[in-house]
């Protein structure tokens, strides 16, 4: 499988690793490291030389019970680091759901779009199909702000596939090749921990979509819930869901941890050869 992501191109027989540089004040896990340009670019080039092949920024926090903020600030924070970054060695992501926001880095320079909205608005649709970036569509129920409170679903794993079958065709039909799409379940996008484990026990059938699948499980309250640890000291239990995911079909892991995560996946992809 491959991936067509503005100028790079990525061969998926092997899973690679998108690192995670939230330039934020609130976000779960990081939030206020790497609040301000060069403390974000220094942590996304410290990602590249662990060994990301994908650096996604974002500048507004999407974390259950998070406030939004507005389009101009998330720009002031996510548009010095796409430039700063942009002769870098690695494709460059931006996670935002505003189009106004996706326009602009598009034209600074991203690589790809991460969407927690699967482009259900027509303008973020029409930004990404005039370019040649890739998108990831990701599934959530809910919005930040209330999606934990009452999450529901009579067959998740069925609803979440459906959705995201239905965000690909409509990305199609808009002009977006399917080589430039990914999808990702939306690990605790509106989703208790029995919906969640559902979705990573049966993440293979995701691959039934064609598409490339990301699984983004790094440091979540998932984790916590079931290794008793808080945000800070759940690496090995993400270095643990990374590899369940890949193991389940994941051809990219979103992870704060790269260096783990990369050193894990060359055991992982020397093992893994050897059996096919």
């Amino acid at each position: 499988m491959q991936l067509s992501c503005g100028s790079f191109q990525f061969d998926l027989s092997r899973p690679i690793v998108m690192g995670i540089v939230n330039v934020t004040p609130d976000s779960f896990s990081d939030g206020g490291l790497h609040g301000h340009r060069d403390g974000a670019i220094a942590h996304a080039l410290q990602l590249i030389n662990e060994g990301a092949d994908i650096i996604d920024i974002g500048g507004e926090s999407t974390r259950p019970g998070a406030s939004p903020v507005s389009v101009q600030e998330e720009l002031d924070r996510v548009l010095p680091v796409i430039e700063g970054l942009r002769d870098s060695s690695v494709a460059i992501s931006i996670d935002t759901f505003k189009p106004e926001v996706m326009i602009q880095a598009i034209a600074a320079g991203v690589h790809m779009v991460n969407d927690i909205n699967a482009l259900q608005d027509a303008q973020a649709m029409k930004a990404v199909a005039q370019s040649r970036v890739a998108v990831c569509l990701m599934h959530k129920q809910g919005n930040p702000l209330t999606m934990q409170l009452l999450p529901d679903y009579t067959d998740v794993v069925d609803e979440v596939s459906h959705f995201l079958r239905a965000r690909i065709n409509a990305a199609e039909a808009a002009g977006i090749e399917r080589q430039r799409i990914v999808v990702d379940p939306g690990f605790g996008f509106g989703k208790t921990l029995e919906h969640n484990l559902a979705l990573l026990r049966e993440l293979i059938k995701f691959k039934e979509l064609g598409v490339p699948v990301l699984a983004g499980l790094s440091r979540k309250s998932m984790l916590g819930a079931l290794s008793g640890q808080d945000a800070q000291h759940r690496m090995p239990a993400s270095i643990a869901a990374a590899l369940i995911a890949v193991q389940r079909g994941a051809s990219i892991v979103r992870v704060h941890d790269v260096r783990a995560t990369v050193d894990a996946l060359k055991i992982w992809n020397a093992i893994s050869g050897e059996i096919q």
